[in-house]
């Protein structure tokens, strides 16, 4: 019988987090989703803290490190980057060390706009990114009831759980 060390576990269990300030002058991108709203969110990329809190799950399932150690914000060639591109690129780091994503379930925390209308059309976005269906990805949109910064209007969080299994794993029958 090989011990664990020798081969990885068939199942992992990621989770991820990101914050960003808003701003004037920027779009607001969630979950590759364009919202109509005055302020987006500022950060080096697109600033879509959705796509980088389930990019951060992804790997820390995997225990490849963040998003900030793949993608730095030193380096011009992410300045504005789509995080759609990003996470499609944390896919391939996945594959690549031989994981698959089963499923994500995430919140983003927004006081304005509302964007429950728009999560159908992010659960698309990141299931087809991911190559997962859209029943395997959860966006949930909630405020923080005017507490804090966030409540205040001042930014936007996002928390991510992701579910990864060896591709060396023997199938399920569902599979």
């Amino acid at each position: 019988m090989k011990s664990a060390e020798q081969h990885p576990p068939d199942f992992r269990v990621g989770l991820g987090y990101d914050a960003h300030r808003l701003v004037r002058g920027r779009k607001l991108i969630l979950g590759g989703v364009e919202i109509p709203s005055e302020m987006g969110l500022e950060g080096h990329s697109d600033a879509d803290v959705l796509l980088h809190a389930i990019g951060d799950a992804l790997l820390g399932a995997a225990s490849l490190g963040d998003i900030g150690t793949h993608f730095p914000n030193s380096d011009p060639r992410f300045r504005g980057i789509s995080s759609v591109v990003l996470l499609s690129h944390v896919l391939s780091l996945l594959t690549e060390c031989g994981y698959r994503p089963i499923n994500v379930d995430a919140t983003v925390v927004l006081e304005r706009p509302m964007i429950g209308s728009h999560t159908a059309s992010m659960r698309h976005i990141i299931a087809g990114t991911l190559g997962i269906p859209e029943e395997a990805v959860s966006v949930k949109a909630t405020t923080n009831e005017g507490l804090g910064a966030v409540g205040g209007g001042e930014g936007a969080v996002a928390h991510a759980i992701a579910l990864i299994r060896s591709s060396a794993a023997p199938f399920l029958p569902q599979d």
